[in-house]
């Protein structure tokens, strides 16, 4: 196989992979374990990819779904659903919108009853689009910004955050009852945290509201005694009337990669899926991975999932995957039949219109003619420019869904 059936061999691994990840998939599979339902069925969405997901569980339930109402980021409404009502708020800060929105769903899943159910879809974003706090949104927002100056832990942030709201921390699903939650969700945080994802709306929390005041005042937030007193209440630890299905992570991502590979001829393995370290070392490690195999008599597809991360040193334009698969060219430079490439499933890898990138053995000579210097494009964050130089860089456009990266080695 020659380098370029090797590339079309990637990109028809990246457009299977995300296929079986996109919202619509993911929802209508879950679809599958909705439970009886005697009463009304109530559909309530949060998160970017809520209106695709709210848009797919409509179509299945047709004439059963009795009341909806989405809440997504401005400019991700793609028209009317039956029975339901689209909102639009702010994301990554909640605004007025946002908390209009949240009253309505609130409003409209109140007084229902056992024989009820709510399809509750979640996806990312879901944490700021959906909220009501249970203290003046302005002190909300200076606790926050405090918390945020402060030095304070995203665990610590959220645990705060969850008890001084009216939803987060499984209040949502309290409030719904004695009426039952069907929640559907959609992934985007490593090992998928139920209680992190979206701050856990429909499911029990962790934190304590001795951790929360513990934390207020460690770092001597100013609240006051309302919010004092609203920290002190203590979130819901135990809800039976919530079952979960978590659909369209990471986790599918990587198997679906594996899959792919195996319809074009490899043997498959899958690593990991929740790898998080420096872009540059998982691409490091990449490399190491496929001069392993290199001299393997078989085609063989190594695969990992997860989200790396980048330390900005430079003024460079990239993101995560691109830094990983040009850290992965310097070690597979001179194989002749290895390639490595990294993309996000959303379809954009940090601040650029590319996915992630594609390189394989010839990467460096081909960028060495073009006086770019891998050091040089590590050293300066400028992966983007480096692979658009040879030809690198992997574009499938907003892709509609958001559950991490994945990550293949291909050696032929």
């Amino acid at each position: 196989m020659n380098m370029t059936e090797q590339r079309k061999t990637a990109e028809y691994i990246i457009s299977e992979s995300i296929k079986a990840v996109l919202p619509e998939t993911a929802v209508k599979t879950a679809m599958e374990k909705l439970p009886p339902v005697e009463g009304h069925i109530y559909l309530a969405a949060i998160g970017k990819a809520a209106w695709n997901m709210a848009s797919a569980a409509a179509a299945c339930l047709g004439d059963r779904l009795y009341e909806g109402i989405v809440i997504t980021k401005y400019g991700h409404s793609k028209g009317n659903i039956p029975r339901t009502r689209i909102f639009e708020a702010g994301h990554p800060v909640p605004d007025t919108n946002t908390y209009a929105a949240t009253k309505e769903a609130l409003l409209m899943t109140q007084h229902l009853t056992e024989k009820d159910l709510v399809l509750f879809l979640v996806s990312g974003g879901g944490s700021a689009l959906f909220e009501s706090p249970a203290i003046n949104p302005d002190e909300l927002e200076t606790i926050t910004k405090e918390l945020l100056s402060c030095g304070a832990s995203i665990q610590e942030i959220n645990t705060i955050r969850k008890h001084l709201s009216k939803v987060k921390g499984g209040r949502f699903a309290r409030h719904c009852a004695p009426a039952k939650v069907f929640a559907v969700v959609l992934s985007d945080v490593i090992g998928n945290p139920l209680d992190v994802i979206a701050s856990g709306p429909a499911y029990p929390d962790e934190s304590t509201s001795e951790q929360a005041l513990s934390i207020a005042g460690k770092y001597k937030l100013t609240i006051s005694e309302a919010a004092k007193k609203t920290l002190a209440d203590e979130t819901p630890k135990v809800l039976d009337n919530v079952t979960t299905e978590i659909t369209g992570s990471v986790s599918q991502l990587v198997q679906a990669a594996a899959e792919a590979a195996g319809q074009k001829g490899y043997s498959s393995l899958i690593l990991a899926d929740t790898v998080d370290c420096e872009a540059c070392e998982a691409g490091k490690m990449a490399a190491s991975i496929a001069r392993f195999y290199a001299s393997d008599s078989k085609e063989t597809a190594v695969i990992f999932g997860g989200e790396t991360v980048v330390h900005l040193k430079g003024k460079g334009l990239g993101g995560r995957n691109q830094e990983l698969a040009v850290a992965a060219a310097e070690g597979i430079s001179g194989l002749k039949n290895a390639a490595v490439f990294s993309i996000g499933s959303d379809g954009t890898d940090g601040p650029t219109d590319a996915a992630g990138g594609y390189v394989d053995g010839s990467t460096k000579d081909k960028l060495l003619k073009k006086g770019i210097s891998i050091y040089n494009v590590l050293s300066e964050n400028d992966a983007y420019h480096a692979l658009k130089a040879c030809d690198g860089l992997i574009k499938t456009g907003p892709t509609g869904t958001n559950v991490n990266d994945v990550t293949v080695i291909l050696i032929n």
